[in-house]
């Protein structure tokens, strides 16, 4: 069946919808329903996919957005900074220990959403009563944890450039100590660790590469056997397959993995 992917944020998740009979164009604007309200986002695909690898039924475009939808949304924007001033000013009367990130109308204003941060739980329902006393609609609170909040709020990463998160990527990759390990990388968690205090996104990014050559390596410590006879694996390049030995003598030697038998004794 055919389907449009449509975002709602730079570099925010990407959503099925139905595209009905609209003819519609990478770029277009169109207004669609979530489960939170109406609201405006962008065509980024359109693709055929199998029926039958739909968890539910899709939602159809609404429309295309007109001008007054776009105009509509930019002012709903506009209003974003002095929606998180205010919340920021009510948690503290409330005494909330929490890190109000960001927040977002509906398109029609229906509902509010305001996204923040905490350690651990937090009871904000007399925070969303004096919200709701300000701004007169349905207020929704969501908490999210480091990755999004750090999505939220930008920044630099080591490699000196913007980062991921808050330039291209829709959702998060599951990112393990192991794949640092299988990289060589330093474990220091400074030089791993994002703004976020998570392992580097782009740690994912890489892995594949290093997987499958990796496991037809030997492990530092393993005893291998070469053409100059018995030694003990003292490091390995794994993008150039090349393995060091130190033997016995005390002498090293670098060798090609193809050229090395595992010691299983």
């Amino acid at each position: 069946m055919r389907v449009c992917e449509v975002q709602f944020k730079k570099a925010g998740k990407r959503y099925y919808f139905d595209p009905l009979d609209f003819e519609l164009e990478v770029g277009t604007e169109v207004v669609v329903e979530t489960i939170r309200g109406l609201e405006l986002g962008t065509i980024v695909k359109k693709t055929k996919i199998a029926s039958n690898t739909l968890d539910s039924e899709l939602k159809p475009l609404l429309r295309i957005a007109t001008e007054e939808d776009v105009v509509a949304a930019k002012e709903n924007e506009e209003l974003e900074d002095e929606i998180i001033k205010t919340t920021k000013k009510l948690a503290k009367q409330n005494k909330l220990e929490m890190k109000v990130l960001a927040s977002e109308y509906t398109l029609d204003r229906d509902r509010l959403v305001i996204y923040f941060e905490a350690e651990g739980r937090i009871d904000f329902r007399q925070l969303v009563r004096d919200l709701n006393e300000v701004y007169r609609t349905r207020i929704e609170l969501r908490q999210v944890g480091s990755r999004d909040a750090a999505k939220f709020i930008g920044g630099i990463g080591p490699c000196g450039l913007i980062t991921c998160c808050t330039t291209y990527m829709g959702s998060f990759d599951n990112v393990s100590i192991k794949m640092a390990k299988n990289q060589n990388l330093s474990l220091n968690p400074q030089k791993i660790s994002g703004s976020c205090g998570k392992l580097l996104c782009c740690i994912k990014y890489e892995n594949d590469v290093y997987d499958e050559p990796r496991e037809k390596m030997p492990d530092v410590n393993d005893f291998v056997m070469t053409a100059d006879g018995k030694g003990k694996v003292i490091s390995i390049q794994i993008l150039k397959r090349k393995v060091r030995v130190l033997f016995e003598d005390g002498n090293a030697a670098t060798y090609s993995v193809d050229d090395l038998k595992r010691d299983e004794n």
